[in-house]
């Protein structure tokens, strides 16, 4: 009987590839990637600010979120990444949102993913109503109300996990008010955005790439303020460390993983660092799910070092700009280039 090559695996030439590192799929990291315990509010708040310094990413766990809902979520997406393929391009292209098929951002790059990009700003309507303007059609799920009303909940409470994040880092680095940095992003005109992230099954992957990993989303750096991340059971996500060692982090679905965007970089001066971050694809029979909520602010937000943060004399790194301004710059670019080195000040280059 002839099998078949799986239907993901075809036509890979434009994927790119990595080399097999000490971190590989097989070798989880097994160093002090920080657990923060949501319940413990003056151990938590310490750990966030060194997890941020040092790593620019941590776990959570006793986070409020329910499995249910994210089962739920997660349950329903997946009946629309499994459409036919004619069906599921109905959405997209994406133009900023909608749906989009290994293709990534407008500059060529591209992955072996599949993907639905929603606005997810606090007064947005999208998520739920079928007649907003931003609405993004999705067949067989868009006259579901179920489904955008699980979408909303599930945004809300993610938004909430970053907000009081964000609030505990407030409080540690003694800024002057506790919600200098969550208001930014509970503001109506937030400019946040959902992300839904399907990984395709890749049974036999590493037979045909030759012991190559294929990227499935390539290394970047998130732009916002900060990202939250849910994944299924399946591995794949991977960070790098500031020694340049990239390195695999155990997927939880119970646990919500926090990422230091650009924007908090900038506005700690540089003290927190925003991490670099992949996806490979999987020699699996199983595909991965990810869920992302990416916090950020209003579009004419100014982003600079907040005066708090900074101690006597100490200077600027990064030249003043709207988030606007920064979005703008980074839409040109490549999803692996650092978007910030444009506004660093010569100095700090």
């Amino acid at each position: 009987m002839l099998v078949s090559r799986h239907p993901v695996l075809e036509n890979l030439g434009h994927i790119k590839t990595c080399k097999p590192t000490s971190s590989s799929l097989n070798n989880i990291f097994t160093g002090n990637i920080p657990v923060v315990d949501l319940s413990d509010h003056t151990v938590a708040k310490t750990l966030i600010v060194n997890a941020c310094k040092e790593f620019g990413f941590f776990k959570v766990i006793n986070h409020g979120i329910s499995m249910d809902l994210s089962n739920k979520l997660e349950a329903e997406s997946v009946k629309f990444f499994k459409l036919p393929k004619q069906e599921k391009e109905k959405s997209g292209p994406p133009n900023p949102f909608g749906y989009g098929n290994r293709n990534i951002g407008p500059s060529g790059d591209t992955g072996l993913v599949e993907y639905l990009l929603m606005c997810a700003n606090p007064c947005n309507n999208q998520l739920h109503s079928r007649n907003s303007a931003n609405a993004i059609v999705v067949p067989g799920i868009q006259e579901s109300l179920h489904y955008w009303s699980v979408v909303n909940e599930y945004v809300l409470a993610v938004r909430n996990v970053a907000c009081e994040v964000l609030e505990m880092i407030a409080e540690e680095l003694h800024l002057q008010a506790r919600d200098t940095l969550s208001s930014l992003i509970r503001d109506e005109k937030s400019d946040s955005c959902f992300r839904l992230n399907y990984y395709p099954p890749c049974p036999g992957l590493r037979a045909l790439s030759n012991a190559q990993s294929l990227i499935g989303f390539g290394e970047h750096t998130d732009p916002q303020i900060i990202s939250v991340l849910r994944s299924n059971e399946v591995s794949g996500f991977q960070i790098c460390l500031k020694d340049g060692a990239w390195v695999s982090i155990p997927p939880d679905p119970t646990s919500f993983f926090l990422n230091v965007g650009d924007s908090l970089q900038v506005m700690t001066n540089g003290r927190f660092k925003s991490v670099r971050h992949r996806v490979l694809a999987a020699d699996t029979l199983k595909s991965r799910v990810s869920m992302i909520y990416f916090g950020g602010p209003p579009l004419n937000e100014k982003i600079t070092p907040l005066s708090s943060v900074m101690e006597e004399g100490e200077e600027s790194l990064y030249k003043e700009y709207t988030w606007s301004d920064y979005k703008n710059s980074a839409y040109k670019t490549k999803l692996g280039d650092d978007r910030l080195t444009n506004f660093q000040k010569p100095f700090a280059q």
